[in-house]
């Protein structure tokens, strides 16, 4: 599994990973059936590399919580519903199919692994789009798509698996097109709100937690609904999977905050301290300038250095001065009690493997390093 996690259930982990195994394989299929190979290699770049896979876990995790094919002790086994016996098409047995000139598997994935695979096509279109804005060079310990290729390419190829993620969506239900729809718009709404920055009347913190609520929590959330959903799990099931996503969400980013600070680029795959130097306003940048701690004038002046002067200049400085001033322990704080009201919402799921996975789940964002 990407995440390298177990779960103290060796029947449930093992599902997990048949699941995420089938949904890459999947995926991988998806670029490579493209019909340009140029788009192929761009758009299955970031398929091959690391990367927690945290979104299509989430989804397989949810699917947990609705019915299994019921002549199958295995939810990733071959989906009956999905395909047609009578036919000896081999597309008919493949509704996810959309490229009829590539070469499809005779058997449809599961729902669950429908679901997986969803979650993982807007997030990866999300990541495309980000590195452009956020000039990255590296990606899931790998050149970004834009350092590579170049930002045009990158958007372009974001929007290509943003289609590819309507299209699987629409063809899965109109649940699944709603659902994948509504998240994709608060998605590109919190990259928006992210690039325009608060206004004057706006409190900093707020708009914060409005952008992260639309770029990091919704995709979570998503994927915990989708795997519900495509399982048929009960309504409040469902809403509570969604809640319990969007604690888990935003205390992720904070994570991330955190990383960006403190983590080395060879440990997490991206380069130390970009937040920082591009001027993304990160929560323990957030809450340093939040006051007027000593350390508050003299890091400002150090951003707006890190931001304008060449190679991040100030940018080691300013480092250090989140380290002293507490604000790094200030965010630790706010992303535990983010974390603490996730557990809150799986306790009011039915007790069982799957719920103790969403615990864990917690667990791995409080003590993760990269």
């Amino acid at each position: 599994m990407a995440m390298e996690l177990t779960f103290g259930d060796p029947a449930l982990t093992a599902r997990l990973e048949r699941g995420m195994d089938a949904s890459e394989e999947w995926l991988r299929a998806l670029a490579a059936g493209a019909q340009d190979p140029c788009v192929a290699e761009v758009v299955g770049h970031l398929f091959g590399p690391g990367g927690k896979r945290l979104r299509p876990l989430l989804a397989l995790v949810g699917a947990e919580f609705g019915e299994r094919d019921p002549s199958s002790t295995d939810p990733y086994a071959t989906d009956p519903y999905a395909t047609d016996p009578s036919s000896t098409d081999p597309y008919a047995t493949t509704p996810y199919a959309t490229d009829p000139s590539r070469a499809v598997e005779a058997a449809a994935p599961s729902r669950a692994v429908e679901a997986a695979a969803l979650a993982e096509l807007v997030h990866v279109a999300s990541l495309y789009h980000d590195d452009v804005m956020d000039q990255a060079h590296t990606r899931r310990g790998v050149p970004s798509v834009n350092a590579r290729w170049g930002n045009t390419t990158a958007v372009l190829a974001g929007n290509w698996l943003l289609s590819k993620a309507a299209q699987l969506a629409a063809e899965l239900g109109p649940e699944t097109i709603q659902l994948q729809s509504k998240v994709t718009n608060r998605l590109i709404m919190g990259q928006i709100r992210e690039l325009v920055g608060p206004s004057d009347e706006d409190d900093p913190l707020s708009h914060y937690f409005t952008v992260v609520a639309g770029k990091s929590a919704a995709l979570i959330s998503m994927a915990l609904q989708l795997g519900a959903v495509r399982t048929g799990a009960p309504e409040h099931v469902v809403q509570t999977l969604a809640e319990y996503g969007e604690h888990l969400g935003i205390a992720f980013q904070i994570s991330d905050d955190i990383l960006d600070i403190t983590s080395t680029s060879e440990v997490s795959g991206k380069e130390q301290g970009k937040d920082l130097a591009i001027g993304v306003a990160s929560l323990p940048v957030l809450l340093a300038l939040a006051d007027e701690r000593p350390e508050a004038g003299e890091l400002r002046t150090l951003l707006t250095a890190a931001t304008a002067g060449p190679e991040g200049a100030g940018l080691p400085r300013a480092v250090a001065l989140l380290h002293r001033c507490g604000a790094l322990a200030e965010a630790r704080t706010v992303m535990h009690a983010r974390l603490l009201r996730a557990r809150t919402a799986a306790n009011g799921l039915p007790d069982g493997p799957a719920t103790r996975v969403l615990h864990a789940l917690c667990d791995f964002v409080a003590r993760r390093d990269h």
